[in-house]
């Protein structure tokens, strides 16, 4: 407790503040302060000053309830005041007013007390309550730490004795908590070299320095058959001022704690390879490059051989069933010897699946299997393989995987271990499984990407033609070129012959890429081809696209540009939707870029498409082409429009160089997007 300034000390007189008692003001300090009957402070403790601020010179013989309690809570103040004059002692939590300002809440005892004069005052005696929450919570900590932590825990006093055990120590021992306290290590588990233990701790009490990590070894009763080991640390157990109160001991046992270090080695190597798959298994939408990723993961990191098969009713779902029912087609393989009858098992081999063997449960029902060496040589169906069924029997252990994405089974992964190597165990088949089940989403993205791309190239191939017709007064080249080699779009040009020798010229470019923008290409292409056959003007044929467009639903867009020549005026009539300009180089060498109305892009409603009218004298060369070809992330329209013209300034040279001179001077790597390109050249009359 506190020792006491009060207003009673003779004023020439030092004002002491001693008296701080050891272990429980450095637990909890407690103020302590005295009012008289009037309110007054008249005696005032160091730690009250520490709490709250005040020195004992400037608070003493002030009213208490002015300086200390907060301006909300004096009516409260002056009813526990007549509560305690009249003879009651109260106790609760208050918030009390800091020299600063600030409100510090505290737990508070008010007792009645008398005076100097002897008439009823107060005695005060509060603690923060934020002191109390974290002592009340570093108890239930240390209450906690002993009864809960799987560690052994120990207290021991100077002389070496166990003052408390926890119960994953006593386990540890084979001997009750109770049974510890009181006596030595050497009284306890004499068998696990306790004298030498016990010269450590006195090293511990005598430097007051940690010791860690020191090895035990022997048999206790709770496992008197078998040597454990136990790594044991010591630390000196010191209160506020440094004083050595003894020690405390903790134990890990590390017979088990040793193959937990083993196993959690094992789940970092698997928890990188989970990370690895994500890298380098689906780096392409190549079918084969993703399973020849799957196999360069698993071997040799996991296993000594990897083999991924798919169904070849997945790998082409338009072969007849009974011709793909049941068939694999090997993806990808490695085995660990080249010499081996394994070297015959090359990737583009077919097998079909005999029913009742391994293939088939792992196909059909959609489950790995673990194979043990009698069962591997059952891999290999063909009777004539007997050779390379022998070699198999010589492994140690496979697994058998099925390749399943979106509830699908598209095939299966065998890998195998040799026998020098460990078997499979069950983290291992969970880590394959884990990454077979992911790079099985990858494969199937890879197949559906291929199917489609197939697919529109199909479709574009069946919706153009790769040869433009004869036309009178024409000389006519074109080239559509995909944004990469895996893809298609809806860029397109075509060439129409027209009634009385005219001639048809169309560029157009469909928002999109894929199968979906190729069939968008293949309607308007058609449409355009029904219209211009029909003799529909320039405009109106525009009009009447631009309808196509917004039934084919309102995300769908289109540009485009119609041109009809007629080798009789020689001229040309041409309209466009919202297509970049057509460019137009003279038989003198001048490039411009036709300014007439751009219209809008077709599928956005603008009915307002405009013709322009432009002579076309011999040798001049009418250039249509799509925004791929003169934009990209690098340069803008204007910088492309000025390089296209630089380009058509060899304008006399044979159309199929000059287009290629365009092509390589516009495009000197893979286009970033569709390009479509129509040149046409009068002839002379």
């Amino acid at each position: 407790m506190d020792t006491f300034q009060s207003t009673s000390e003779m004023p020439d007189q030092p004002m002491a503040a001693v008296g701080y008692a050891g272990v429980l003001r450095e637990l909890l300090p407690i103020a302590l302060w005295r009012e008289d009957a009037d309110g007054r402070i008249v005696e005032w403790s160091l730690a009250a000053q520490d709490l709250l601020g005040h020195r004992p010179e400037d608070i003493l013989g002030r009213p208490g309830s002015a300086v200390l309690v907060p301006e909300a809570n004096r009516r409260l103040a002056d009813d526990l005041t007549r509560r305690v004059q009249a003879g009651e002692t109260v106790v609760g939590t208050l918030p009390v007013r800091h020299r600063d300002g600030h409100r510090v809440v505290m737990e508070m005892w008010i007792v009645p007390a008398a005076d100097p004069q002897g008439r009823t005052g107060a005695l005060l005696i509060a603690v923060e309550t934020s002191e109390v929450l974290h002592m009340r919570d570093s108890l239930v900590a240390l209450q906690s730490l002993f009864t809960q932590s799987p560690i052994g825990l120990a207290t021991l006093g100077p002389d070496l004795r166990f003052l408390r055990v926890n119960d994953a120590l006593a386990r540890m021992n084979g001997v009750p908590a109770a049974a510890h306290l009181g006596r030595r290590l050497t009284e306890v588990v004499p068998g696990v070299n306790a004298a030498a233990l016990e010269a450590t701790m006195r090293q511990v009490l005598e430097r007051g320095s940690a010791v860690v990590d020191v090895r035990r070894t022997g048999r206790t009763p709770a496992d008197p058959e078998h040597d454990r080991t136990w790594s044991c640390s010591y630390a000196p157990l010191l209160d506020g001022s440094g004083r050595r109160l003894g020690l405390i001991a903790s134990l890990i046992d590390i017979t088990e704690g040793q193959r937990a270090q083993l196993e959690a080695e094992r789940a970092r190597t698997r928890f990188a390879l989970l990370a690895e798959a994500g890298t380098r298994i689906g780096t392409t939408l190549d079918l084969r490059q993703t399973a020849r990723e799957i196999v360069d993961l698993l071997v040799p990191q996991l296993a000594d051989s990897a083999d991924v098969q798919i169904l070849e009713a997945v790998l082409d779902p338009d072969e007849s069933a009974a011709s793909t029912r049941g068939v694999l087609r090997r993806l990808a393989a490695t085995f660990p010897d080249p010499t081996a009858p394994t070297a015959k098992l090359a990737p583009g081999q077919t097998f079909r699946v005999p029913a009742g063997t391994v293939y088939e449960r792992v196909v059909t029902e959609g489950v790995p299997l673990a194979l043990f060496a009698s069962d591997i040589p059952a891999l290999i169906t063909d009777p004539r393989a007997q050779d390379l069924r022998d070699y198999l029997a010589t492994l140690g252990s496979a697994r058998m995987v099925p390749l399943v994405a979106r509830g699908t089974v598209l095939g299966a992964v065998a890998v195998t271990r040799v026998r020098e190597r460990e078997p499979f165990d069950e983290q291992d088949g969970v880590l394959i499984d884990e990454l077979v089940a992911r790079a099985a989403l990858n494969i199937d993205n890879a197949r559906m990407y291929t199917t489609q791309r197939q697919a529109a190239r199909t479709l574009r191939r069946s919706l153009t033609n790769s040869a433009l017709p004869e036309v009178p007064g024409l000389e006519l080249t074109g080239r559509y070129l995909p944004a990469s080699d895996h893809d298609v779009g809806g860029d397109w040009f075509d060439v129409i012959q027209l009634p009385r020798g005219r001639t048809g010229l169309v560029i157009g470019d469909v928002m999109g890429h894929g199968i979906h923008a190729a069939a968008v290409m293949g309607q308007l292409r058609t449409a355009v081809r029904t219209l211009a056959r029909e003799d529909v003007p320039p405009a109106r044929l525009l009009r009447s696209l631009d309808a196509v467009v917004a039934d084919l639903g309102e995300d769908e867009m289109a540009t485009c540009v119609y041109a009809v020549h007629d080798p009789a005026t020689g001229g040309c009539v041409i309209a466009r939707a919202g297509h970049p300009p057509p460019a137009l180089a003279a038989a003198d060498g001048t490039v411009t870029f036709l300014d007439g109305p751009a219209g809008t892009p077709l599928g956005t409603g603008g009915q307002d498409f405009r013709t322009e009218e432009v002579p076309l004298p011999p040798g001049s060369l009418l250039v249509l082409y799509t925004d791929g070809l003169i934009e990209a992330r690098d340069r803008d329209l204007d910088e492309g429009m000025e390089r296209l013209g630089r380009a058509l300034g060899e304008a006399a040279q044979p159309l199929e160089e000059l287009c290629e001179g365009i092509l390589t001077q516009l495009l000197p790597t893979a286009p970033q997007d569709d390009v479509a390109v129509l040149l046409a050249r009068t002839r002379a009359r």
